[in-house]
């Protein structure tokens, strides 16, 4: 056996979670260690939300010099240098990488410890070299990682996933999309923008988890005029010397040759190294840890997850709360202490944009939807398309979610979910300046539906039992 090493709270990965766990942890007092094999940065930064907005970005510029003839302004020879493009992304992509593992650097030495680590019993773990830790707690931030199923396999350099994508030297000409998560929604469609043939496949019939018909259907039809979608379909996979074959049946049938297939069906968590049954927790179906959402804490144990690793909601924003409240509780044992979570909010950045916040139209009682395809700001800036739906319960209006695929919809997403987040009314909201013209006006016609189905105020004091007037 190796050398022993000793600590209030061991730390396993580097990523966004971990790093908010181990800081929290630190600055409560606690000895930590750090371990990652490899401190190469965040996935949002190297492979997740950086490099994906920086190629969406490109599509944006694309798209705008496309279709700038609406204004009357005249375009001509349109000209994609598809390496220009992707090494403007990972030149961009380094730079937030670079950031990130500068930030890290920052962190005592001797609290960093690189190599992979495994359960060896419930508060001790080894690493590759021997070395053993012994923690009184310890905090699961291991992340994600693609999954491909073994039929893909057979691709070779011709599959990618979201972590090879941005390493094209030059945009492929057709590309097969599987999956229409947000992660194949979001690639698909800046490719295709960008000038890419592209298909999606998917063994579903609804795209990106998206709750509400109205803006589902609306999104299908955006989506569907820049990519060829092949919904509720199984694949066969094969090679030939030049080209990827997809051949499908189901919905629709049909069979193509593509420079590439990038695999985007989900990214589980990362686990399988960890060797679980050596920690003394149980585990669900999936073999993730049960935990408490509110203190990230397993069952009665010092073990804590924190991230993509929890499988609850794998967006970064919940992840770095993940990571606050692991830390902190672990630090503080056992006066472990639940946390208010943020509001659910995710957002998928199609254009126009998707954002999902809190409850569904299952838990709503009443409901306003609005139509920006004659939204007046939205009109001027030739991007009118698109559908909202407000969900909010009785007797007074109380918001308590949305779905929508709007304009703007990643800011009017924050606006909501901030309303939800603090329990407002649609006529509270409506009691907010809206200034004109603008795209959050497009919400008012969604509020005054709820309005209209919810009860006038009383008079002061009447909600009490005072008469009115007394």
């Amino acid at each position: 056996m190796g050398e022993m090493l000793r600590c209030d709270l061991a730390v396993i990965g580097a990523g966004t979670a971990g790093l908010a766990a181990e800081r929290a942890a630190r600055d409560a007092g606690a000895r930590t260690l750090l371990i990652d094999p490899a401190y190469a940065g965040t996935t949002c930064a190297t492979v997740g939300c950086m490099p994906s907005k920086l190629l969406i970005a490109a599509s944006h510029a694309a798209h705008a010099a496309r279709t700038a003839k609406t204004f009357g302004v005249m375009t001509s020879d349109i000209k994609i240098d598809g390496g220009a493009v992707m090494k403007r992304v990972r030149d961009e992509r380094d730079r937030f990488a670079r950031l990130t593992r500068e930030n890290i650097a920052k962190i005592p030495e001797d609290v960093r410890l690189l190599g992979a680590a495994k359960f060896v019993a419930p508060l001790c773990l080894e690493l590759e070299d021997g070395r053993r830790i012994e923690a009184s707690s310890i905090v699961i931030a291991t992340g994600s990682a693609p999954f491909v199923p073994d039929e893909f396999s057979v691709l070779g350099d011709r599959l990618l996933t979201n972590e090879g994508i941005f390493e094209l030297p030059d945009l492929p000409k057709r590309l097969a999309v599987v999956g229409s998560g947000p992660i194949g929604l979001e690639l698909a469609q800046a490719m295709a923008r960008l000038g890419v043939e592209v298909s999606l496949f998917d063994k579903g019939s609804r795209l990106g988890g998206i709750r509400c018909d109205r803006v589902h259907d609306a999104l299908q039809a955006i989506v569907a005029e820049d990519v060829t979608l092949n919904l509720g379909v199984d694949l066969k996979v094969s090679v030939t010397a030049d080209h990827a074959r997809l051949a499908w049946s189901g919905s629709s049938s049909g069979q193509g040759d593509f420079d590439h297939v990038l695999v985007a069906t989900g990214r589980p968590p990362n686990l399988d190294r960890l060797n679980l049954s050596a920690a003394g927790i149980a585990c669900d179906g999936h073999g993730v840890p049960l935990h408490d959402r509110a203190t990230m804490q397993c069952g009665d144990s010092a073990i804590f997850l924190a991230g993509d690793v929890a499988d609850d909601l794998p967006l970064l924003h919940e992840a770095s709360q993940d990571g606050a409240i692991a830390g902190r509780n672990a630090a503080a044992l056992p006066e472990s202490k639940p946390a208010d979570r943020f509001v659910p909010l995710s957002i998928t950045f199609t254009t126009p944009p998707v954002a999902r916040i809190g409850e569904s139209e299952d838990e709503a009682v009443i409901t306003g939807t609005a139509d920006f395809s004659d939204q007046g700001r939205a009109r001027v800036e030739g991007i009118n398309e698109g559908v909202l739906t407000l969900y909010a319960t009785g007797p007074d209006g109380w918001l308590i979610g949305a779905d929508l695929c709007t304009p703007a919809s990643e800011h009017l997403a924050h606006m909501l979910a901030w309303a939800v987040q603090q329990g407002l009314t649609a006529t509270q909201l409506l009691e907010m300046p809206f200034y004109h013209p603008t795209i959050e006006e497009g919400l008012k016609t969604a509020l005054r539906t709820i309005c209209a189905a919810t009860p006038l105020p009383l008079p002061e004091n009447q909600d009490k039992g005072v008469p009115p007037g007394s």
